[in-house]
């Protein structure tokens, strides 16, 4: 290959004057998310629940790329803060290019059955409806007119069960499907696509990394006998998100080191 040819086949995966829309993003893989975005060039909007966490996460990230990135609050699985949040990207940025829905919340762990109708709701309105209505919000205000690429963020338990986080990888699996229907619906203008990572090194999985037997069976079977960072899937949705990847539609890529789920 030319010097030429690869000069242009890595610019490829720049994301210069793009607006990115990143949920769940004041730590751990969402964090990472908006870290590798902005990296790449994009102008990368942070979401979560908290102002003060995202107002920490986005400091540090302009740090290193000043004025690149802007924080907004917002609940991920209520309808006006979602609405909020998109009136007031489209207000400031006029577009929304990227959308990664990596927000997500799990209140229970146990056998399905054992799990009471508030925390089935709860999980169901941040992971699945939520990933629903923002998507929708961001096609209708900005998509549906100037195209762009949405990345979800599933989970390995969204392909297999596993005991302890049955109601989780439902709606995981939810995500999965609405990722592959909305990639056949709206292929040709935007791009929908999805990571599903295994086990990963963040807070929001500490019940299982934290416990020595679980940990110890997970890398008893991954085959490189460690479990993921965050910045490892950052990574991947960068790429997902960028004109490398212009004809990937509807897939779901797994991350998991080959591997190794409790």
């Amino acid at each position: 290959m030319s010097e030429r040819s690869a000069g242009a086949q890595s610019d490829r995966f720049r994301l210069d004057g793009r607006v990115a829309l990143v949920t769940g993003a004041s730590r751990g893989i969402g964090s990472a998310i908006a870290e590798a975005l902005a990296e790449q060039g994009a102008q990368v909007v942070l979401s979560s629940r908290k102002q003060a966490d995202l107002d920490v996460e986005a400091e540090r990230i302009n740090a290193r790329f000043p004025e690149r990135t802007v924080a907004i609050a917002a609940h991920a699985g209520k309808t006006e803060d979602l609405q909020h949040l998109v009136d007031q990207v489209m207000s400031r940025f006029s577009r929304i290019d990227i959308l990664v829905n990596n927000a997500a919340t799990n209140p229970y762990f146990g056998p399905v059955l054992g799990a009471d109708l508030g925390a089935w709701d709860k999980t169901f309105e941040v992971n699945l409806r939520g990933v629903f209505q923002l998507t929708k919000l961001v096609y209708d205000a900005s998509m549906e007119k100037s195209g762009g690429a949405v990345v979800n963020v599933a989970s390995i338990g969204g392909l297999r069960p596993g005991f302890g986080l049955g109601v989780y990888n439902i709606t995981k699996a939810g995500v999965i499907m609405l990722t592959r229907q909305l990639a056949r619906e709206l292929g040709g203008k935007v791009r929908v696509n999805a990571v599903a990572p295994g086990l990963v090194k963040t807070r929001f999985a500490e019940a299982l990394w934290g416990n020595e037997a679980i940990l110890e069976r997970v890398l008893a079977s991954n085959p490189m006998g460690r479990i993921g960072m965050p910045d490892e899937i950052a990574g991947a949705v960068a790429f997902l998100a960028s004109d490398a990847a212009s004809y990937i539609n509807g897939e779901v890529l797994v991350i998991d080191g080959g591997g190794g789920e409790p």
